[in-house]
């Protein structure tokens, strides 16, 4: 039995030390940790630990409970990417329970009849949903990783559907800014919306009886419970009576893939790291393994504040640019995944980079397009006494996904398909582009920005990860630059963000990222700039230092979440600030 975990403070470094430190390394973690977007979740996580489960039963439990806790973000009715490490077999291996297009998808099914792009239908109601992964996924974890029953780690999310939680002020400004979505779909409106139709006040209790019956139909019938039967059923009336095409043999075809992680090395003065992250249908690994083989050959001690800041950009750029061109679901599309993580390849960009001048990204060879808004999603990490470990990065897409609630369910739906290029060069719900390599195919699961990723050294390693929209990557990028030069889990979370993805030719960033100094000096190179709010990604990292035996976790300062490790009293403090409100993905 591990030790008891009590929940503590997420906007600050939380620290395991043994009696023993100082000595030789354990050969495992000295205590398991864990860190999510909600109190409750990683409470569920914890209760799973105690119950004797592993890193892979509380990633399930943290799961079931972020469904429960923040249908803004995941769901059943969603998807997302479990990347896990066995440590028993050292074996990485990333869960790819992404949505996938149903059967009846055409490749301009969000087009009217002169071509143009109906934006509505993929990111609004029953036709932008794709056939959802999340319960399949759960399932596959529990049976195939997990010590526990579904009984056991489903507990504490059907417990908080069923008695219900109260509805923070963060779910609460989502609701709002979704409301017009919420109230076009019956069951939506009766869950989140008052009898005025206004989104239900921050501090009310909301109970969700509807999602406990399905949550607790998995754990009696497991991947059946979802897939087939009467919730089966009802998720496809309600999604064709709302003008959706799902089938029931849809959702009896669906099952996750075990893929093999992408993997790269980042070396520093401190060292030499594996990088292990997403493999496609996320684009995650192999941007973020490009980005950094750029950024290895620059002399990062010589560079000063502002060119350690445009060479970083230069590497988004460019490594974002190869993502709109080349990337997609490997099961349709072949991609020169070797060539994109090949060091040799970002010499060859990395040639391309000048010291006095930014690139404009009309000068890089591939798609053009204008630009549009997006961002919002969840994560979470955990790190077990065993040594095993998940990242985890789970969506609905936009918050509360479609809007669409699937009558007698609980169940928000996706509308994931709005990540698939449903036009060549048009923008989704987060100005990304993509080629005929994301283009909608029925079965085919769409492009992600989702990144879990896990990052090993010599004398450390990280979990780490955070939602975003297409800005996930760079968070996870500007995360793993501040762990690999010497930085904590507070740190790492707490790094402050920029980001730049090839189009829209523009470097977002929030306050106080760049000193007016270096925001002079890049902008006196040619970078354009466009400033953001501080409610920027949601990031939780877990960090084993392996030469003293020591644990730390920390949750983002910027999200409502908590991280636990070791015996610890409960204290969760958040910062306050402005809520930028936009997409999920």
């Amino acid at each position: 039995m591990p030790a008891r975990l009590r929940l503590i403070a997420c906007a600050a470094l939380v620290s395991f030390l043994p009696l023993h430190a100082g000595l030789a390394a354990d050969p495992a973690p000295p205590a398991p940790a864990v860190a999510s977007g909600h109190p409750a979740a990683t409470a569920a996580g914890i209760a799973a630990l105690e119950a004797g489960g592993n890193a892979f039963d509380a990633a399930v439990a943290v799961t079931a409970a972020l469904a429960v806790v923040e249908p803004q973000g995941s769901g059943l009715g969603g998807g997302g990417f479990w990347l896990l490490h066995d440590a028993n077999e050292d074996r990485d291996v990333m869960i790819d329970g992404r949505e996938q297009a149903p059967g009846a998808a055409t490749r301009d099914m969000y087009l009217d009849d002169n071509g143009d792009f109906i934006q509505d239908l993929s990111r609004n109601g029953a036709l932008a949903a794709g056939i959802p992964g999340e319960p399949a996924a759960l399932v596959h974890i529990a049976e195939r990783y997990g010590k526990l029953d579904l009984a056991t780690t489903l507990a504490p999310a059907i417990r908080l559907a069923r008695d219900g939680f109260r509805i923070n002020d963060h779910m609460h400004r989502l609701a709002q800014y979704r409301k017009d979505v919420l109230a076009r779909h019956p069951a939506s409106a009766a869950l989140m919306l008052d009898a005025n139709g206004e989104p239900l006040a921050s501090g009310e209790i909301l109970k969700q009886p509807d999602l406990a019956n399905t949550l607790q139909a998995i754990v009696d019938r497991g991947r059946d419970g979802f897939y087939d039967g009467p919730i089966a059923r009802q998720l496809v009336e309600a999604v064709r009576s709302a003008g959706g095409i799902w089938t029931r043999q849809d959702l009896a075809d669906y099952d996750v893939i075990e893929r093999k992680p992408i993997r790269g090395t980042y070396r520093t003065p401190q060292g030499e790291y594996d990088i292990i992250s997403a493999a496609p249908p996320s684009s995650g690994g192999p941007v973020l393994v490009e980005a950094l083989n750029i950024l290895e050959g620059f002399d990062w001690g010589a560079l000063d504040e502002v060119q350690r800041r445009h060479v970083t950009i230069e590497a988004m750029r460019r490594a974002y640019r190869d993502r709109a061109v080349y990337l997609g679901d490997p099961d349709f599309v072949d991609m020169p995944i070797a060539r994109l993580t090949d060091k040799n390849y970002a010499a060859g960009l990395r040639v391309g980079i000048r010291s006095d001048r930014a690139t404009r990204s009309d000068e890089l060879a591939g798609v053009t397009a204008e630009h549009a808004n997006g961002r919002h999603t969840t994560h979470f990490s955990v790190i077990d006494a065993e040594g095993n470990r998940v990242a985890a990065t789970l969506s609905v897409n936009f918050p509360f996904g479609s809007g669409m609630v699937a009558a007698g369910t609980g169940v928000f739906l996706n509308d994931e398909m709005d990540d698939f290029s449903a036009k060549p060069l048009t923008p989704n719900g987060y100005g990304l582009v993509g080629s005929e390599a994301n283009a909608i195919e029925p079965g085919k699961r769409p492009l992600s920005s989702m990144s879990p990723t896990f990052v090993v050294g010599k004398d450390r390693e990280i979990a780490l990860g955070t939602p975003g929209g297409s800005r996930i990557i760079t968070m996870v990028l500007l995360g793993i630059l501040d762990f690999t030069h010497g930085g904590d889990a507070k740190s790492v979370v707490g790094t402050p963000r920029y980001h730049h993805q090839y189009l829209p030719d523009h470097v977002e960033y929030e306050p106080g990222a760049l000193s007016p100094e270096t925001l002079a000096g890049l902008k006196k190179l040619g970078h354009r700039f466009e400033k953001v709010n501080r409610h920027y990604g949601d990031m939780h990292a877990v960090i084993w230092n392996k030469v003293d035996g020591t644990m730390d976790a920390a949750s983002d300062p910027r999200g409502i979440g908590c991280a636990a490790v070791g015996e610890q009293a409960p204290v969760c403090e958040h910062e306050s600030r402005d809520e930028e409100v936009a997409a999920s993905e």
